[in-house]
């Protein structure tokens, strides 16, 4: 069965965005956004919140874009083809390779888990991974912690009164300070 991870760049104090709505403060430099790059080969499908798919349609133009290095043009073209599934009540059409939601977030992923295919169901965006959450549907967290404390925002993990255990999978700390943690949900 394909699992579901949940992975965002995030600040020491554990916030996706600032109170402020900024997140200037995660942006990869070149050892990082290597991973990332290595990370999108093993996702099957990728389920955005409409706030999440919104800030990646960037990447829609990325090869018309002659400023663009190599890393960056390698991106767009695993990003671009990759299956999307956006969540949103107020989109009515979406572009590239998306869909809207036709459903909940756990009848989206039991169908997802159902159909044949490779790769992981990879969610981005806390709302929608909070829901997600909530009705136990993440098999992994995965968190770039980024050494900055932004002093509020939108938290990365769900504020909810579950209890959820979890085992360590694998960590990496970069040069530029900024670590990587990835746990799976105990079952």
């Amino acid at each position: 069965m394909r699992k579901v991870t949940y992975s965002m760049n995030v600040s020491l104090d554990g916030y996706i965005v600032g109170p402020d709505g900024n997140f200037d403060w995660s942006a990869p430099d070149d050892e990082v956004f290597r991973f990332w790059i290595d990370d999108i080969r093993e996702v099957g499908v990728h389920l955005l919140g409409r706030r999440l798919y919104e800030t990646m349609l960037y990447w829609e133009t990325a090869d018309q874009n002659r400023s663009f290095d190599d890393a960056e043009l390698e991106w767009a073209a695993l990003w671009n083809p990759l299956p999307k599934v956006v969540f949103s009540t107020t989109l009515s059409e979406v572009q590239g390779n998306a869909r809207l939601a036709s459903r909940g977030v756990a009848e989206e992923i039991e169908r997802l888990r159902a159909e044949p295919g490779e790769g992981d169901i990879a969610i981005g965006g806390a709302t929608l991974a909070a829901e997600a959450s909530a009705l136990g549907l993440i098999d992994e967290f995965q968190m770039m912690v980024y050494p900055v404390l932004v002093g509020g925002g939108l938290p990365f993990f769900p504020r909810s009164e579950r209890r959820v255990d979890l085992e360590f999978v694998d960590s990496r700390t970069f040069k530029s300070g900024v670590v990587y943690f990835r746990y799976r949900v105990a079952r």
